[in-house]
């Protein structure tokens, strides 16, 4: 036998292998010292789900508010000189929301409407089921699992939308709504109908909620566009959008920002027109919906909106959306929106 013969070594293999164990050792040894924990980290699916569970816990406040005194209070008013009312059942909402995320997602960074009050008691609230499939959302369990750094993710929670019609009895327009921004882009949205229910919900670039209606493109809409506009915040919208888009044009009005952006994704309108300030909570939910579909949110200029943690809650350029040709309508509006008289 011949025991003198050449061993052969593939050093491409070799490079492979060694390469995937530094590469082991490395993670190991936190990082060249850069520790990254468990909890530096978030599921995106996990958190998708979180969303629904706290703004459908929410929504059950919301109801429960409803059948008490309703305690209302005024937050001042608006540049309109509407009043801007804020309930218990407002406070009752954010409780439930901000602190079921919080509890569940110990470093997430959360921005609400509202704020707790003190002595309240309302941060004892129960960690969210990440792991549980949720009814009427199987499709959730298809997704793939996505892994994101937590320090980029911010949550935008409007505990009640609507409030001013919620204290009418107009419950048609009240929402509760959550939205996932990473590096300040809305790629998660969720929101609510308390007294329907209905919960919708979209993920950017990955699925819309199964509920979300399918709504074909029609070119001739734009001959003869459905607007809709803020009845509490109106400004001269009406005018600008018939001056914009031509005579045959029809405007409508409704409340709630969540509940318009929803009226635009169902097909009920083709145009979301709004000209006064608004805040991010308002519109964060609606813009990842509007996208999970398809569809454009942005200021009168064409902007994306910013939702990082640390930008200005509001945005003072006007807001315009749409499911289909939303350049075709950008394009049509002056670049100031007091430019109509």
């Amino acid at each position: 036998m011949n025991f003198g013969g050449t061993l052969r070594v593939n050093k491409f293999a070799c490079f492979t292998l060694g390469f995937i164990l530094f590469l082991i050792i490395y993670w190991r040894s936190g990082n060249a010292g850069f520790p990254l924990e468990k909890s530096d980290l978030i599921n995106l699916k996990s958190l998708l789900k979180a969303s629904i569970q706290a703004a459908e816990m929410g929504g059950k406040k919301v109801l429960d508010g409803n059948s008490h005194e309703l305690n209302i209070k005024s937050k001042g008013k608006t540049l309109e000189g509407v009043n801007d009312p804020v309930t218990d059942a407002d406070y009752a909402s954010h409780c439930a929301m901000y602190y079921s995320l919080k509890n569940t997602f110990e470093k997430l960074t959360v921005v609400s409407e509202e704020h707790s009050k003190s002595g309240s008691g309302c941060e004892n609230q129960q960690m969210l089921d990440v792991d549980k499939a949720l009814p009427g959302n199987s499709i959730i369990e298809y997704l793939n699992d996505e892994l994101v750094y937590m320090k980029d993710v911010t949550v935008w929670i409007d505990p009640l939308d609507a409030t001013k019609e919620y204290t009418e009895g107009l419950y048609q327009y009240v929402t509760t709504m959550v939205c996932v921004a990473i590096k300040g882009v809305p790629v998660i949205g969720v929101i609510h109908y308390p007294f329907l229910p209905r919960t919708y919900w979209g993920w950017f670039t990955k699925k819309p909620s199964a509920n979300m209606p399918i709504v074909p493109h029609k070119e001739e809409n734009k001959e003869h566009p459905r607007v809709v506009i803020s009845r509490s915040h109106p400004g001269k919208v009406e005018e600008i959008a018939k001056a914009a888009f031509g005579p045959k044009t029809t405007v409508s009005m409704a409340a709630g920002a969540g509940y318009k952006v929803m009226e635009v994704v169902n097909g009920t309108y083709d145009v979301y027109l709004h000209a006064t300030a608004i805040k991010k909570w308002d519109l964060c939910a609606g813009d990842a919906i509007i996208k999970s579909v398809h569809g454009k949110m942005s200021t009168i200029k064409g902007e994306a909106i910013d939702y990082s943690a640390d930008s200005d809650v509001k945005v003072s350029g006007g807001i315009l959306v749409t499911r289909f040709d939303h350049e075709y309508y950008q394009d049509k509006l002056p670049v100031q929106l007091d430019s109509v008289h």
